[in-house]
C-alpha cells in the first residue's frame, strides 16, 4: 500500500523518506513489509504520500504506539 501511495505522488523512495525526515532504506523496509512503523511514522507518511482515508486506518492500524528501545517486544536478555 504505501508503495502505490507513494508512486501515486510520484515521489522516489529517497525524496518520500527526505520529506517524511526517515531513511530510505528504513522505508523500503516499510513498503516490503520488513518493519511496522511507530505511530509517529505512521502520520508522517499519511501527510508525505497523501494517503488516502482508507490507506491511514490501514497504517494506523498496523503501527505501533511505540517502536523505540523500550518497546515491549524487545525483550532485554
Amino acid at each position: 500500500m504505501l508503495r502505490a501511495a507513494r508512486e501515486r505522488t510520484g515521489l522516489s523512495q529517497s525524496e518520500a523518506a527526505r520529506r517524511a525526515g526517515i531513511g530510505q532504506p528504513y522505508l523500503w523496509m516499510l513498503e516490503a513489509s520488513q518493519r511496522v512503523p511507530s505511530m509517529a511514522v505512521a502520520e508522517l507518511l499519511a501527510d508525505t504520500l497523501q494517503l488516502k482515508l482508507a490507506e491511514c486506518r490501514q497504517l494506523f492500524a498496523a503501527s505501533v504506539d511505540d517502536a523505540g528501545r523500550s518497546h515491549p517486544a524487545r525483550a532485554t536478555a
